[in-house]
Order: structure tokens, then C-alpha cells, then sequence
């Protein structure tokens, strides 16, 4: 691969620490559209009178559009103006969260859905975007720090998805978060800086190119397998924690849609560590991040899976369930960013279509499993799940160190990727 061109930005000072938090604010807010239903998915249920697991597939069809996004809008910041192209999505989101909380029926809510997470893959614009603007040996830690707003964006929005919904109801959610959406899509377009020129080709080209790099860069192939499986128990758990603290199965939770997206505040821990993880990477302890991540994934969803669910034990499992998870992202995003500086977007895309993949599967999953055995049913697929990622893991780590790749346990930022590098 060529090496990472420079501008007098990225050669001296860098990204600067406003315009991260900037970028961590808009990652924050355009992912949050994909789970601001998550907590009042019992209130679309009574409302359009469906059940438990057809009421689950509106958090699936977001899902299903942000894979879209993913894979046919993402790749376009490495060939068009993400200045300009940001902003475009941001508003083109504000209007499809105005349809949803609009929709005359499930179907219209479904659609809608769809068109909702195409828009929301602007945070997927910018992190890699934020990525270019760091200086080497900084980005782990501006990763993390906007990887920090995407994830507390993820757990803010089922908070404030419950408040609100609690006195306006869930259609109220969407029309502030659309309005919300259309402010500060002006903002980051005139703060945000002017994006570096990049060489022109053609769209079709572009997405081929994406599969190209998966074929070529073993150790993007390793971490899009680890993203399927964090994203699947991640997705798994919370579609299916909704059901759960509402009471739908006669359970001993009984709680307002306040109160059960209160419950994301126990998953910031997860996001506030973010950073640290990527400051582990920096130093070169990325294997011992990714390792860690899985073990305390697992020892989550034990805590979850506690024998009766009480109270305690669930707060915390939350809280060691979204630490591990949110570790395990960080820690892919560190690797695959360390391939193809020029082509970040696309790397991106090919990362985030397989790890989104896996929050489809998740949810369809969730709210089978759930309508058919429960909480404790869910939660040994959860488990079952993060086993296998371990075990993956360690399969590739061991295939790695015997003799194919380097085995040093290099900062991944300082790295220099060769055209078929697989180390992890």
C-alpha cells in the first residue's frame, strides 16, 4: 500500500482536541437513530398490536439500512468531499426519523427504519476521517475518543429514547431526534475543516476495490469474523433486555419506558474506557486488548445469565458486558486502520458491513429466542457466542505467531502495512 499522504495539518499538529470532541458528537448522535426504538419496542408492540419478535425487526431493519449505508455510501469519503457528504447525510437522516415518527402502521415504521440506518452510516464517514487527520503515534487515542462518542451515543439513546417516550410517547423521540439531527448537521459543516483532495475514479470501481482489499489483507478478514461476533451478542442482548425489564414474559421486572432506558447508563463504563484501550494499542499491547476484550465479554454474560436475574448482578453484568464489547470494537478499529491509509473508508466499509451483519443476526435472533425460552435461553446463545470468539481468536493469534506473520506486538498506528500484511 502507499504510504499515508501528508498535509501541513496531519505532518505538525494534528487534529485538534475540539474538533474531536466535534467528531465524537456527531458519531454520538447520527448512530444513536438505530437504537432510540430499542427501549420502547413494548410500546410499538401495543401500538400497532404485533408481537413480541415482529416488534424486534424494526431495530433489525435499521440495522439493515446502516448495512446498506455501509456498504454503498461509506466508500464514497475516499472519492467525494466528507465535508459536503456528512452533512448531506445528516439531514437526509432528520428526515427519515421525521417519517418514522410519522408512520400511519408497522410497514410505514419498517421502511422508514430502513431509510434511518442508510443516514446513519455518517458516523462510519467520520471516524475513519478523523483517523486521516491524526498525527501516527496519537491515533489510537483520537479513535478512542470518537470511538467514545459513537458508543455513549448508542447508550445515551436508549435514555433518552425512555425519558422522552415517557412523556410524549415514542413518536415524540423521533421528532427531536430529528430536529436535533438537522442542527447539527449546519454545525459540522461550518466547523468542520476542508477535507484533502483525493484521486478521482469510478463508483463501481470504488466498490470493487472494498472487495479487493478484504482479499488481499488477511488481518481485516480476521477482525471483520471478531466484529460479526461482538456485534451479534451485543445486538443479541439488548433488543432482548427490552422485553425483559418491560415484564412481557410475566418476569419480576415491571418498569417504564423511563427506567428501562435508564438502564443504558450502566453500559457507559464501556465507552468512558474506550480511550484507555486505544492508549493500549499505542503502546503496543493490542493482542493482550483483544484477548482481555473477550474474557470479560464472557464474564458479562455470565453475570446476566445469573439464576433468577436479580437486580444487582444484572446492573453489573450490564456494565462488565458493555466494557468487554465495546473493548473488542476498539480494538478491531485500532488493526484494520493501520492498513490502507489511503483507502480508509473502504476498509471501514469492508469492517463495518460484516460487524452490522452481525447485529442484524443478533436481533432476528433476540427476539426469536426470546419469544420462545426466555432471558435464560438468550443468554446461552450470548454465551455460546463470545466463547466462539475467544476461540477464534486465539486461532488467529496462533496462526499469526508460527512463522506466517510477524509475531512482535507492534503499536498498531506506527505500523507499516505491506500489500498482504496479516498481523494482528
Amino acid at each position: 500500500m502507499q504510504a499515508e499522504p501528508t498535509s501541513p495539518r496531519t505532518a505538525s499538529a494534528g487534529i485538534s482536541s475540539s474538533l474531536t470532541l466535534l467528531f465524537a458528537l456527531t458519531c454520538g448522535v447520527s448512530v444513536s437513530s438505530l437504537y432510540l426504538l430499542q427501549p420502547v419496542l413494548d410500546d410499538i408492540q401495543s401500538d400497532f398490536a404485533v408481537s413480541t419478535a415482529t416488534a424486534a425487526l424494526v431495530v433489525t431493519a435499521g440495522q439493515l439500512g446502516y448495512v446498506l449505508g455501509l456498504l454503498l455510501l461509506v466508500p464514497l469519503g475516499d472519492l467525494w468531499n466528507r465535508k459536503l457528504l456528512a452533512p448531506s447525510m445528516m439531514i437526509a437522516s432528520a428526515g427519515a426519523l421525521l417519517l418514522s415518527g410519522l408512520a400511519p402502521g408497522f410497514i410505514a415504521l419498517f421502511a422508514a427504519s430502513i431509510l434511518v440506518g442508510i443516514s446513519a452510516a455518517t458516523a462510519q464517514l467520520v471516524i475513519p476521517w478523523s483517523s486521516s487527520l491524526a498525527l501516527p503515534s496519537d491515533r489510537g487515542r483520537v479513535v478512542g475518543v470518537v470511538m467514545s462518542g459513537l458508543l455513549m451515543g448508542i447508550l445515551l439513546a436508549r435514555v433518552v429514547s425512555g425519558l422522552i417516550a415517557e412523556f410524549g410517547g415514542w413518536r415524540s423521540v423521533m421528532f427531536v431526534c430529528s430536529g436535533l439531527m438537522a442542527v447539527l448537521a449546519v454545525i459540522v459543516y461550518f466547523l468542520a475543516p476542508p477535507d484533502t483532495s483525493r484521486p478521482h475514479q469510478p463508483y463501481g470501481r470504488l466498490l470493487l476495490s472494498v472487495v479487493r482489499i478484504i482479499r488481499t489483507e488477511t488481518m481485516l478478514r480476521q477482525r471483520m469474523a471478531l466484529g460479526f461476533l461482538t456485534m451479534f451478542g451485543f445486538s443479541a442482548m439488548w433488543t432482548s433486555a427490552a422485553f425483559l425489564l418491560s415484564g412481557s414474559r410475566g418476569e419480576h421486572f415491571d418498569y417504564s419506558e423511563a427506567v428501562i432506558g435508564a438502564f443504558g447508563l450502566a453500559g457507559i463504563a464501556g465507552a468512558l474506557g474506550a480511550p484507555l484501550i486505544g492508549k493500549l494499542a499505542d503502546r503496543g499491547h493490542l493482542r493482550l486488548a483483544t484477548t482481555s476484550a473477550w474474557l470479560v465479554t464472557i464474564a458479562g454474560w455470565l453475570l446476566l445469565a445469573w439464576p433468577g436475574t436479580p437486580l444487582p448482578a444484572f446492573i453489573i453484568g450490564l456494565v462488565v458486558f458493555d466494557l468487554g464489547a465495546q473493548s473488542s470494537q476498539l480494538s478491531n478499529q485500532n488493526a484494520i486502520y493501520s492498513l490502507a491509509p489511503e483507502a480508509r473508508s473502504r476498509v471501514t466499509t469492508a469492517y463495518m458491513v460484516t460487524y452490522f451483519t452481525g447485529a442484524v443476526a443478533g436481533s432476528v435472533c433476540s427476539g426469536f429466542a426470546y419469544a420462545g425460552g426466555g432471558w435464560g435461553t438468550l443468554c446461552l446463545i450470548g454465551i455460546g457466542a463470545s466463547i466462539l470468539g475467544l476461540l477464534t481468536w486465539i486461532a488467529f493469534d496462533r496462526w499469526n505467531t508460527r512463522g506466517r506473520v510477524s509475531g512482535s506486538d507492534q503499536p498498531v498506528a506506527e505500523a507499516t502495512p505491506s500489500p498482504r500484511r496479516t498481523s494482528s
